[in-house]
This record gives structure tokens, C-alpha cells and sequence, in this order.
């Protein structure tokens, strides 16, 4: 059985892109990290539909080996960096979640 802290972490984003330049060199160094921490992407993009709630044009999850190594990505230097580099580039909603 699994200890809680064995389970996988998760990044769940929702985003509006205001500027496609910007989201782009976000994206750029935002891979590296995922590298780094050994994030795997899940869903990027792809079609969609709402069915409750305000209606966002990228939903984006992210799965981590652990609930650890997805708030140490996050709070990672180089995803800080990413971050200033997206700097008002996109409306996101963003949460890191602990697998069940």
C-alpha cells in the first residue's frame, strides 16, 4: 500500500492566453522544469467543453511522481523565472494537487 506521501502530485491549470508570444517562451523554460522534476503532461490543449463555470481556452494537467516533486517544480527557481517571463501573458487558475 502507499504511503501518502508516495502519491502522485498534479498540476491543474486552466488559462486564457492574452499574449501567444509570451505563452510560447513561457512554455520554453516551463518544459525544461517539467524535465527536470519529471513532470509528464496529460492534457495540453486539445478539444473540450465546459459544462459548469466560466469558460477558459487551455486546460493543462500535469502529473509528478509525488505530491513533493510537483510543489518543488512549482516553486522552483526556474518556473519562477518562467513564470515573470509569462508576466501577464495569460489569466490562469492554478493548483497543485495531491493524486488520490
Amino acid at each position: 500500500m502507499k504511503k501518502s506521501n508516495d502519491k502522485k502530485g498534479y498540476w491543474v491549470a486552466k488559462a486564457n492566453v492574452n499574449s501567444p508570444e509570451k505563452q510560447q517562451n513561457y512554455g520554453k523554460l516551463a518544459e525544461a522544469v517539467l524535465e527536470k522534476f519529471k513532470g509528464k503532461f496529460l492534457i495540453r490543449g486539445g478539444r473540450q467543453v465546459t459544462k459548469e463555470g466560466e469558460e477558459y481556452m487551455r486546460n493543462v494537467v500535469v502529473e509528478f511522481p509525488s505530491y513533493k516533486d510537483a510543489v518543488d517544480a512549482y516553486e522552483s527557481k526556474e518556473y519562477q523565472d518562467a513564470l515573470k517571463v509569462l508576466n501577464g501573458g495569460a489569466e490562469r487558475l492554478y493548483a497543485v494537487v495531491e493524486g488520490y
